[in-house]
């Protein structure tokens, strides 16, 4: 893991079961943006203490925090070939300052850990400037992939080799 500097005084650490109302929490604020805009809508809305539990015991997730405060977190989930990154989710106020970079790079290194060369991941079809975005960090297209009820892709996988 990084140190902590000046310009970033955010700690990455692993959630613990004790941080799953604030984890909630920050899911809904980190994704509110999104609400009315995809289609079907964010799950993320959803998240109550009792799901963000039951997630962490299906693998688990880090969180950036400073001074006591949740700014962001992420979810991982260990599968038969790779980890799969779920739910990287930052607040408004703490974007641009590299936290995404640092989850996924935290995500990344527990794979390793792990034994796993491949980390994948769904963003939307409509959220086009995270598909760029997420090239950038080395992700490549792996699948598409269709949410419940729908008859054409409405995400895309994406795949990383470490």
């Amino acid at each position: 893991m990084k140190r902590v500097t000046m310009a970033d005084p955010s700690q990455i650490r692993e959630a613990v079961p004790g941080d799953a109302a604030r984890l909630s929490q920050v899911l809904r604020d980190a994704f509110e943006e999104y609400r009315g805009r995809l289609d079907p809508p964010s799950s993320a809305h959803d998240k109550t203490e009792a799901v963000v539990t039951r997630e962490l015991q299906d693998g688990g997730a880090f969180v950036a925090e400073a001074d006591g405060v949740l700014r962001g977190c992420v979810f991982f989930h260990p599968k038969a070939d790779h980890v799969y990154l779920d739910r990287l989710a930052v607040l408004p106020t703490f974007r641009g300052q590299g936290l995404s970079l640092r989850l996924m790079e935290a995500v990344e290194a527990r794979a390793r850990e792990l034994g796993h060369a491949r980390v994948r991941l769904s963003v939307r079809l409509a959220l086009e400037s995270h598909h760029a975005w997420y090239a950038r960090q080395g992700y490549g297209f792996h699948s598409h992939g269709t949410h419940a009820g729908y008859t054409k892709p409405t995400f895309l996988v994406l795949e990383k080799t470490l």
